[in-house]
Formats: structure tokens, C-alpha cells, sequence
């Protein structure tokens, strides 16, 4: 079953939550403030998240930020007090799927997050199918690790491959370094850091040939594959 992350500080509201959600079928791990919330999200797996919006240490938007930055795709549906039209379309420019204002129903949570779930299952679906991906002039076959332009091919490491996967999953989008770090190194060290640096390097060097790809550095927060 789908395991889903709910970080809510109203601990009375959590438990409630958590509880309800899981004798529904649907494990769901609790956190009661967004910095505990992000570091359960980087350690767990997780395919839905419900965050609060107003959370002390990091609030709901921040997190979801930071959730978008990872480069996973995982639906967030934000709970809030809030009604007004502004945080509404600020929730929704920060990627979420659904927002729902308190107090709400539980059973209309539990129909929307149902709902959300079967439309990100399909997409996995057709994701997960996918290990040939066009990069500007370039195409990349995950598969067998190779990188062809204009009838030229070169092989790319284990390394290599995974880091410009995940490039290509999130192109033209924010990669968080920490993510990355942990998805394909296993945790995000200083010497991991600087051995992926290494990488991102060569990788600008298969890409070289055509100008309209880029590898761009985020300061302080990740990287961005152009094309």
C-alpha cells in the first residue's frame, strides 16, 4: 500500500489523522513540525505527503520547496487555516496537488488523496517504462549506460548514468544536491559531495558538443540540467 508522510503540529489533529489514514489502508508516518518533516522525507519512501501550512522551525511551503528541489515526484496536499486566495495560489505554484482548508471532512481527504494517487500511479507507470531519454542533440540510453549525437557513441560509468537520469527526470528543473547525494551515494558526505562535483564535470564534457545544454549550479542548492 502507499505509505504517506502527514506533518502537522496540532498533535491532537496528527494522531487523529494518522490514525484515521492508516486504518484506512494507508500507513502513514507522522512529524509535528516541517524541519522533523524534511528528515523524514529524505530517509523515508513515501508516495503522498499532506503538510501543514503554518508549522513552526519550517512551514508547508518551505517544505514543499524543498520536497520539489529533491527532484522526487511525490503529490503534496496542503492542509491550512488559511483561505485566502493568495496562499491558495502560492500552494499551487510550489507544485501541490490539492489544498484543503481546516476544518475539513476526513472522508473528503481520504476521496482526494485516493484521487491524486490513482493519477501519480498511472504516471509512475508510464515513468518507469521510460530509459530512453532525448537531451537536446543528444539521446541517452539509461539501459546500456551509452550517450549517441550524430552517429557517435560514448559509454558512460554507473555513476554517470544514474546522476544524468535523474538530470533527465527533472529536466529543466532544480535538483536538490542533498537528494542527489543520498539517492545515488548513499548519504550526502563532504567527500561524496566533492566526488560528485567529479561527475557533474564529465558530465558537462559528453555534453559539450551541443551548446544548448547546460548544466547549471544552483548556489546553495543543487543543479539544473538546460536543454
Amino acid at each position: 500500500m502507499p505509505n504517506l508522510l502527514l506533518v502537522e503540529d496540532d498533535p491532537n489533529l496528527g494522531e487523529l489523522l494518522q490514525e484515521y489514514l492508516t486504518d484506512k489502508g494507508y500507513p502513514t508516518d507522522l512529524a509535528t513540525d516541517g524541519q522533523i518533516g524534511w528528515q523524514m522525507f529524505v530517509e523515508g519512501s513515501h508516495d503522498l505527503c499532506i503538510f501543514d501550512v503554518m508549522m513552526p522551525r519550517k512551514d508547508g511551503f518551505s517544505l514543499a520547496k524543498e520536497v520539489r528541489m529533491s527532484g522526487r515526484d511525490v503529490p503534496i496536499v496542503f492542509l491550512t487555516a488559511k483561505s485566502m486566495k493568495e496562499d491558495t495560489i502560492q500552494g499551487f505554484r510550489l507544485g501541490a496537488d490539492d489544498y484543503i482548508t481546516k476544518p475539513f471532512d476526513r472522508d473528503e481527504l481520504l476521496l482526494r488523496i485516493e484521487a491524486i494517487l490513482r493519477r501519480y500511479q498511472r504516471q509512475t507507470m508510464q515513468e518507469a517504462e521510460q530509459s530512453v531519454f532525448q537531451v537536446g542533440s543528444y539521446s541517452f540510453d539509461y539501459e546500456h549506460q551509452q550517450l549517441s549525437r550524430n552517429g557517435t557513441t560514448s559509454r558512460l560509468t554507473s555513476k554517470e548514468s544514474e546522476l544524468l537520469k535523474l538530470f533527465c527526470r527533472n529536466l529543466n528543473q532544480p535538483v536538490s544536491r542533498s537528494y542527489a547525494l543520498k539517492m545515488i551515494w548513499g548519504d550526502d558526505t563532504y567527500f561524496n559531495a566533492r566526488s560528485m562535483d567529479v561527475y557533474v564535470t564529465k558530465l558537462r564534457k559528453h555534453l559539450r558538443d551541443d551548446p544548448g545544454i547546460q548544466i547549471m549550479n544552483l548556489h546553495g542548492e543543487g543543479f539544473k540540467l538546460m536543454a
